[in-house]
């Protein structure tokens, strides 16, 4: 059997090589592509920027349905306290969207005409919504990553109240709880596990997929800790997953045999960083510590998206940037159901 080199081996990400795209967005924390080139990032704003391939761009502010043609001004259907978190793509192109401000699962038309999906689960509110995934059977994935009120809070390695849970046929139910902070997830190439990022333990964890949604043989993926907090990941073509150290930045991805790669450090071991993740280890992490991280590509990496028509543009997502950076990969992204 002839194994073929990991594409990464030996890669970095040299900044020289970095570009950027987009201006003046608001917390482009999840990006989305498309064949066209064009992307669709979060913005705090309340909405989603669509970014097209020649650079131009529009923000697509989110607006409640209209019940009858006349319906009161696009003002009062403004959503209020709306922060979108995590995207999919619906299989009719329109955007789902996981809302971290209104804590619910909502979809969205490339208007911005948005209809509320699911906003609790067993009668109670849902919770911190982070992320939605799509499967290649339409169902939804989503992440919560606590049930505390106040989030911040819940940055603390003492507390485990995250779950997943799955949306089908109109039903969310919870398919797997008791996790760190769950944040973005993704499915492998056959669907067979489902990868999870687990902020607040620092670390990866997968389970199997079973037909029915459950998920059973729960395990960690690669480093037991990396150290620093893990926002994003996604897959690459070769089984390598691809992720973010969130505020102290970093680009990483750990190899199908479980190896951990730095590819692009933003950090370089700073100060600050050392002394939030010194902090959090005591249970003491602050929001004046989390400020005071962050490199200057985009301040807290937060996601990674491949993209372009070859799928070899990565680009990378933030809670405290204003543009979006990318640069060239050695390897291609696994394609999204989407794709």
């Amino acid at each position: 059997m002839v194994h073929r080199s990991n594409p990464i081996d030996g890669f970095t990400v040299d900044r020289s090589s970095i570009s950027y795209i987009g201006e003046d967005l608001q917390r482009p924390e999840c990006i989305l592509a498309e064949h066209d080139g064009s992307l669709w990032a979060a913005d705090a704003r309340g909405g989603v920027v669509h970014i097209r391939s020649d650079g131009s761009q529009r923000l697509v502010t989110q607006k409640a349905e209209s019940t009858f043609a006349e319906a009161a001004d696009d003002e009062t259907r403004f959503i209020a306290g709306t922060l979108p978190n995590g995207l999919a793509f619906a299989r009719n192109g329109d955007i789902v969207i996981s809302n971290f401000g209104t804590d619910r699962l909502e979809v969205m038309t490339r208007d911005g005409e948005t209809r509320v999906l699911v906003d609790a689960i067993d009668g109670q509110p849902i919770g911190k919504v982070n992320f939605v995934l799509r499967d290649s059977r339409d169902r939804l994935w989503l992440t919560i990553s606590t049930r505390t009120k106040n989030w911040m809070r819940a940055m603390s390695p003492s507390i485990i109240d995250g779950f997943i849970a799955l949306y089908d046929r109109g039903r969310l139910r919870i398919v797997a709880d008791g996790f760190h902070f769950t944040n973005e997830i993704r499915l492998d190439a056959q669907e067979e596990w489902l990868y999870v990022a687990e902020t607040c333990a620092r670390r990866i964890a997968r389970l199997r997929v079973l037909d029915d949604g459950s998920l059973v043989d729960r395990e960690i993926f690669g480093p037991a800790d990396h150290g620093a907090f893990i926002d994003g990941i996604a897959f690459d073509s070769y089984g390598n997953l691809w992720g973010t150290h969130v505020m102290t930045d970093r680009i990483f991805a750990i190899t199908p045999e479980g190896d951990l790669h730095i590819l692009l450090d933003d950090d370089r071991n700073s100060p600050a960083g050392r002394a939030l993740m010194d902090a959090f280890a005591r249970d003491e992490a602050t929001p004046e510590l989390m400020l005071a991280c962050g490199g200057t590509v985009a301040p807290w990496f937060a996601s990674v998206t491949f993209g372009g028509a070859d799928l070899q543009t990565v680009y990378i997502g933030s809670l405290r940037g204003n543009r979006i950076p990318y640069f060239r990969s050695p390897v291609a992204g696994l394609p999204m159901v989407h794709w």
